[in-house]
C-alpha cells in the first residue's frame, strides 16, 4: 500500500505503511546490504544494454488491476540477456506496488516493446488506442523519443526510465537516477565540510561527459577545479597529470564504475600519488564490492539513495517472487506508487504538469524525488562512506527539498 499525502512537507508519501512499513523496518534493521549480485549500482547509464536487433514485441497484451484510469507500462520483456531480466524485475515491482496500494483506481496495461524504437512506437499506438491517460516507460533511451513522438500529439505525459537526460523535455519526464544528482550532492556536501579545491579524474565516454558538465557547474558554485584530466583505457597518462596537481587540491573526484575507479585509484598511487593526504569522492557507481575490497578507496565518500529503502523493497519482494530484484526495480514500484496516489487525491488534475512538478516532490523507496520542468529530475541522495565489507552513511537523505 501507498502512504498517505504528507501533510507537513507537502508531498504524497510513496512508501508503504501499516503492517507493510513496520515489516519493512523489520528488514531494515535485520538485512545484509544487498550486493552488485542484486542489481548492481544506481546510476549506471550502461546497463541494461539495448538488445542487438529489433525483436518482436510479445504479442499477448497484459492488464492489471481494473481501476477506472488506465496507466501504460512500456518495458522490453522479450529482450535478450540482462535487459529482458531487468524488464521482469520491473514488471514484477509494478505489480507490488499495485498489490501494497489500498484500493487502487488504476488499470495498468503492461506492453512489451521488445527493447526496441519501433516495438515503443507500436506498444504506444496500442496504448493510447486503449485509453491511457499517461505512459510509464520505456526503460531505453532510444525507445522514449518514438513513444514521445505519439503521447505529445495527445497530450499524454510519460514518466520514462532512460539515464539519458537529453531524451527529457516537454511532456517527458525521467524517473531514472541521474548521474548529475549524484555530482551535485558531493559537491555539495565535500564544500559543506570545507572542501573548495577540486581535481578529478574521469572516464572519456559518454557517462563521463555527462558527469564532466556537471562537475564543473557544481564546482563553479562552491569552489574551484586545479586539476581535471579523462582517460581512455589507458589511465596512467591522466593519472600522472592529476597525480602532480593534488597538493593543492582538497578533494578528488573519480567517477567511474567499481572495477574502473579501482584501476583509477591504483594508477594514481602508481603516478605518485598519496590518496591517503585527500578527501576521495564519487558517484553512486561506487557501490560496488570491488570498490569497498580497494585498501586504498577506504574513507572515500559518494552519493547514493539511502540503502535501507532499497532493502526493505527487496525484502518484501523476495518474499512475494522468491528472488532478488534488480536495483533498478524500485523505478517501476515508484511510477506505478505515484500514479496510483495522484488518482487517488488530485481528481482530474492528477497527470497535469504542475501536479508532477510540484516543488515538494514525493517520497519513494529510494527518498525523495521531484521532476523538473524540462523533465530531468532531483533526487534527496544520502552520502555514503566506503569502509571494508559495505558502506555508512555519514549524511542522510533530506527530509524535504529546500528553496
Amino acid at each position: 500500500m501507498v502512504g498517505p499525502l504528507n501533510r507537513k512537507h507537502g508531498f504524497p508519501d510513496l512508501r508503504p505503511t501499516g503492517p507493510t512499513r513496520r515489516t519493512a523496518l523489520g528488514l531494515i534493521l535485520g538485512a545484509p546490504l544487498l550486493g552488485a549480485c542484486a542489481g548492481g549500482p544506481v546510476s549506471n547509464p550502461f546497463g541494461p544494454s539495448a538488445p542487438e536487433g529489433p525483436p518482436g514485441p510479445q504479442q499477448q497484451p497484459l492488464a492489471v488491476g481494473t481501476g477506472q484510469v488506465k496507466v501504460g507500462l512500456i518495458l522490453p520483456l522479450s529482450a535478450a540477456g540482462n535487459a529482458g531480466v531487468a524488464a521482469q524485475s520491473m514488471k514484477n515491482a509494478a505489480e507490488m506496488a499495485l498489490a501494497e496500494f489500498q484500493n487502487p483506481n488504476i488499470q495498468l496495461l503492461i506492453k512489451d516493446d521488445g527493447g526496441s524504437p519501433q516495438g515503443a512506437q507500436q506498444v504506444t499506438q496500442e496504448a493510447l488506442g486503449e485509453g491511457v491517460e499517461i505512459v510509464l516507460g520505456p526503460l531505453f533511451a532510444a525507445s522514449v523519443p518514438a513513444t514521445a513522438q505519439l503521447t505529445r500529439a495527445r497530450n499524454i505525459p510519460v514518466i520514462a526510465f532512460s539515464t539519458d537526460s537529453s531524451v527529457a523535455g516537454r511532456g517527458v519526464y525521467l524517473l531514472s537516477f541521474l548521474p548529475e544528482s549524484d555530482v551535485n550532492r558531493i559537491v555539495d556536501y565535500s564544500a559543506s565540510i570545507g572542501k573548495r579545491s577540486f581535481a578529478a579524474l574521469l572516464p572519456d565516454n559518454a557517462y563521463g561527459n555527462v558527469v564532466e558538465a556537471a562537475f564543473k557547474q557544481a564546482v563553479g558554485r562552491k569552489g574551484r577545479i586545479v586539476a581535471f584530466e579523462k582517460y581512455t583505457a589507458d589511465r596512467a597518462g591522466a593519472a600522472r597529470t592529476v597525480a602532480q596537481s593534488l597538493g593543492s587540491a582538497d578533494a578528488l573526484f573519480i567517477a567511474d564504475d567499481g572495477e574502473s575507479v579501482v584501476a583509477a585509484a591504483d594508477a594514481l598511487t602508481s603516478a605518485g600519488a598519496n590518496l591517503r593526504n585527500i578527501q576521495l569522492l564519487g558517484t553512486g557507481l561506487w557501490d560496488n564490492p570491488r570498490v569497498y575490497a580497494s585498501a586504498t578507496l577506504q574513507g572515500g565518500l559518494y552519493a547514493a539513495p539511502d540503502p535501507s529503502g532499497f532493502r526493505a523493497f527487496a525484502g518484501r519482494y523476495r518474499t512475494k517472487y522468491g528472488a532478488d530484484p534488480v536495483r533498478t526495480a524500485t523505478l517501476a514500484y515508484d511510477a506505478v506508487a505515484l500514479v496510483a496516489a495522484l488518482s487517488k487525491q488530485q481528481g482530474g488534475q492528477r497527470f497535469a504538469p504542475e501536479t508532477l512538478t510540484n516543488p515538494s516532490g514525493f517520497a519513494g523507496i529510494d527518498g525523495l524525488f521531484r521532476f523538473r520542468s524540462d523533465g530531468t529530475n532531483e533526487r534527496g541522495l544520502a552520502v555514503m562512506k566506503v569502509a571494508s565489507g559495505g558502506s555508512t552513511p555519514v549524511a542522510g537523505s533530506p527530509k524535504s527539498f529546500g528553496a
